[in-house]
């Protein structure tokens, strides 16, 4: 896909970080932009920094509700006629030991990191599909995908399963739709909001006993914090998507340690040898 002008973008998470960064660029490209986000004033201002009105539509999403996704298809087909560019970005984080994170921390990022996307797929792309027309898919996962690190053992997790999903649509459209192009996203450290996601972590994962409190977790979601601070900036990423878009590029990866270290557990599997802890500078 080159051409973007006057077609039609579509981004979850969009409020800020990575999301906010792609709908810019998009929008600087000539595109309509439908941004999508669970954070109401955050998506406001958001929506006021893009400055054409007739170019951008804001929807409050829970991309973790099916329905809700649907309403923002249904938005977005109904306000710009057509969608090309699908991006399921909205993520969230929470650290600590495997054993002793909650069951509604595990609930809560596969609900958003996994099935997000998957709502976004079953959403949006039968009528993509059915639309005939050249499309790209952009779903975000993490280098925590390709790599894996002790105390973020659920993150880790949501992510590598959202690299697989996004595998096997690739697959999936290139047999059966190959106008639809497909990428997956694999952040490394961006400074971004992520280490703060449980500012809307939503009621039903936040009853008594819900939220994991330990060394360890507050240990990981600092470091995490102070890895972020420092992170590269997003409109980078922005920059990556834009550029696999244009040539149909599948894996949108950082060219430094963090690929380096997902090389070393590719050996690791292939030597079947014992999984070690890679440091990455």
């Amino acid at each position: 896909m080159i051409e973007f002008d006057n077609k039609v973008a579509v981004v979850t998470g969009a409020a800020s970080g990575i999301g906010l960064a792609m709908a810019k660029a998009f929008y600087g490209q000539g595109m309509r932009v439908v941004i999508a986000d669970i954070e109401r004033q955050a998506l406001t201002e958001a929506s006021a920094c893009l400055n054409d009105p007739t170019r951008v539509l804001a929807v409050v999403t829970d991309v973790s509700d099916p329905k809700a996704v649907d309403a923002l298809a249904d938005a977005a087909f109904e306000s710009f006629g057509s969608v090309h560019i699908l991006c399921n970005n909205a993520g969230v984080f929470v650290g600590g030991a495997s054993w002793e994170c909650s069951d509604a921390d595990y609930r809560w990022l596969i609900d958003v990191n996994v099935m997000g996307i998957a709502n976004g797929i079953r959403s949006f792309v039968p009528r993509m599909i059915a639309a005939g027309e050249e499309g790209h898919i952009v779903n975000t996962a993490s280098m925590a995908a390709m790599t894996t690190m002790p105390f973020s053992s659920v993150y880790c997790m949501s992510k590598a399963a959202a690299l697989s999903l996004s595998e096997c649509l690739f697959k999936e459209l290139e047999a059966l739709a190959p106008q639809l192009g497909v990428s997956v996203l694999c952040p490394e450290l961006i400074n971004t909001s992520l280490a703060s996601a449980q500012r809307n972590r939503p009621d039903q994962y936040s009853q008594q006993g819900d939220l994991t409190d330990t060394e360890m977790s507050k240990m990981t979601e600092q470091a995490i914090s102070e890895g972020i601070a420092s992170g590269i900036d997003p409109s980078v990423m922005a920059e990556r998507v834009l550029q696999g878009i244009k040539v149909k590029k599948f894996y949108l990866l950082p060219q430094d340690g963090w690929k380096k270290a997902a090389m070393i557990r590719q050996d690791e599997i292939r030597q079947e040898a014992n999984p070690t802890f890679t440091y990455v500078e």
